[in-house]
Parts: C-alpha cells; structure tokens; sequence
C-alpha cells in the first residue's frame, strides 16, 4: 500500500474517530446522583461489607469494576472513544507499513 494512501485512511480514521468523541463530548448530560441516597458504593458499611465476604481483593475488584463501568458514560465515554480511535490509528499503521512475507514467484517450468 503506497504511503499516500495509508495517510488518507489514517486521517480519515482520526476524523471519523476525534469528531465521533467530540460529538459525544458536546451532547452528554452530566451524571445525576440522587440526593437523598447518594452513592451507596461509596459509603463505610458498603465497603465493611465487601470487606467481610470477599476481603481486600473483593473491595479492589468492586473498585475496579465501578472505574471500568463509568469509562463507558457521558464525558468519559468520549475521552475513552478518542483513545480508541487513536490507538486504531496507529495500529492500522503499523500493520499497513509492514507488509506480510514477500513469496518467491512462481517458477512456470516446475507447476505440475
């Protein structure tokens, strides 16, 4: 694939990529937490609780898990599709500049 070629898939890629996130970024809503409750994950019996049934590693799965889940909503949902979209990139690069084994032709005189 001859390098101008790759140029305009990669831009076209980053376009695509950066104004989908950008799009997103603009139309999200912030995240609504209810007053009354508040975030029950955050509290001292929530986490005691994880504590005693699962230990440190169930409070650190749960931590986890609850990072990982927001990464997918509002404003973080962009930022993560805009990481996406450039690391894309960049391995479609990578691959397409490095082309597979060139194989030897064929010699005519040795085909069955």
């Amino acid at each position: 694939m001859s390098p101008q070629k790759i140029n305009r898939i990669s831009l076209l890629l980053l376009v695509i990529g950066l104004g989908g996130a950008l799009a997103i970024f603009l139309t999200a809503q912030p995240e609504v937490i209810d007053p009354l409750l508040g975030d029950m994950r955050a509290s001292k019996r929530y986490q005691r609780e994880l504590r005693v049934m699962g230990g440190q590693a169930n409070v650190l799965a749960d931590e986890f898990q609850d990072w990982f889940g927001d990464q997918w909503h509002g404003r973080n949902l962009a930022r993560s599709v805009a990481i996406l979209s450039i690391g894309a990139t960049l391995l479609f690069r990578f691959v397409a500049s490095h082309p597979g084994p060139v194989e030897p032709p064929a010699d005519e005189n040795n085909q069955p």
